[in-house]
């Protein structure tokens, strides 16, 4: 499963450091190509020369040799996946804060490429509150922590802050390689953002979505394998490279967008907070205040979800979102029911750190069979891992 996968392995000063020779032994096994980066603490605890002879690459260690300039962004464009095992407390933080004061912070602030890493220190420090936002903040830039281990430490204590052995990691990367072909060949369409519904030139009727949701989602169906088009609302959220993008303003605007690609979909995502209702009759030029009361005549949007559950074959897959405030589990069912959706993703307003606007989300599933299934808050990117891994088990049913 690693076979020509190329794989920068990131060496920080820690005694789990020793570790890394047999780590870099397993993975050229496995065929992986590796290039090693250590930081200059690391060389305390492993050398060089035998990671270099391992690897059969030459180690890198500074930004700048002599008359050499280590090019850090082609190396953070070259690999498959950049594994920094052990990370040091110190090193955490810095990758934390965006520190670059070595060749290895670098090369992980330039790179493209997704990075994991194996944590490794103390008890007491893993434990530590700043340890754990740390970890938390490298998470919410989707990077993937692979867990520590409990056991004997440096101290002489024995608690967690093990780095993983050698295999686990290893193993972890073929699971990683694995998940990356769960969507191949599948096409996928995502909805994402808000809509604004214009009532002047000026003015619109719209909501507080930005579209973080629905844009996790679509990159992490990207890193599934499949092809991804996602029809995104007014928002500023970056778009990864890679997703077809496809911007709209408009109910009217999103529901063509969706209508015209759904045949050749396998898996449709309706997860943008689409206006129910939009001005019936659009100004041609600002309206003016005055003393009086102002009304404006409403008429309802076409129903994207509803439309997509009409027209759904029966080897289509259809995901719709629910976000209530009252009676969430009765609202959502009803949902499911009448649009004839495979699954309804429920989010509620009353869940702190959940609905417009958060970093996090908090969501319960429910799918056809009657099956429920309940998540905790957690950051958006890991919740569409949730619903991706949801939908791929459902898909294999």
């Amino acid at each position: 499963m690693l076979k020509g996968k190329k794989i920068i392995l990131g060496i920080t000063g820690s005694i789990a450091a020793y570790k890394s020779a047999m780590l870099v032994r397993l993975l050229v096994k496995q065929g992986a190509e590796v290039k090693v980066i250590m930081t200059s603490s690391a060389k305390d605890f492993v050398t060089p020369l035998s990671l270099s002879t391992l690897s059969k690459s030459e180690v890198l260690t500074d930004l700048s040799d002599n008359d050499t300039w280590a090019n850090h962004v082609m190396l953070g464009r070259w690999a498959d996946i950049m594994l920094i095992a052990p990370l040091s407390c110190n090193s955490l933080a810095k990758m934390a804060n965006g520190l670059c004061d070595n060749l290895l912070m670098a090369v992980y602030l330039s790179a493209i490429c997704p990075v994991v890493v194996a944590p490794a220190m103390d008890e007491d420090m893993w434990h530590h509150a700043s340890t754990k936002d740390n970890i938390k903040k490298i998470i919410s830039f989707n990077n993937a922590v692979i867990p520590v281990e409990k056991g004997e430490l440096a101290s002489g204590l024995v608690g967690d802050g093990r780095m993983a052995e050698p295999e686990s990691i290893v193993n972890w990367l073929q699971h990683f390689f694995s998940k990356k072909s769960d969507l191949k060949d599948k096409k996928i369409l995502i909805t994402a953002g808000p809509t604004y519904e214009a009532i002047d030139p000026v003015r619109f009727i719209g909501n507080h979505s930005s579209g973080k949701m629905g844009v996790a989602i679509a990159e992490e169906m990207k890193k599934r394998g499949a092809s991804v088009t996602l029809v995104l609302g007014p928002s500023n959220i970056l778009v990864p490279e890679g997703i077809e993008l496809i911007r709209v303003k408009s109910a009217a605007e999103m529901y063509e967008a969706c209508i015209s690609r759904f045949e050749n979909i396998d898996i449709a995502v309706m997860s943008a907070a689409v206006a129910d209702y939009t001005a019936a009759n659009i100004a041609t030029e600002k309206i003016k205040k005055n003393d009086g009361n102002f009304s404006i005549e409403l008429t309802k949007t076409k129903d994207i979800l509803k439309t997509l559950g009409e027209k759904k074959k029966t080897n289509q897959f259809l995901v719709g979102f629910a976000l209530e405030t009252n009676n969430e589990k009765e609202f959502a069912l009803k949902k499911l029911q009448t649009k004839n959706a495979d699954i309804i993703v429920l989010n509620s307003l009353n869940d702190a750190g959940a609905g417009f606007g958060h970093d996090t989300n908090k969501i319960t599933i429910f799918d056809k069979q009657g099956n429920e299934y309940k998540f905790d808050t957690k950051p958006k990117t890991e919740v569409a891992k949730d619903i991706v891994n949801t939908i791929i088990q459902l898909l294999h049913a």
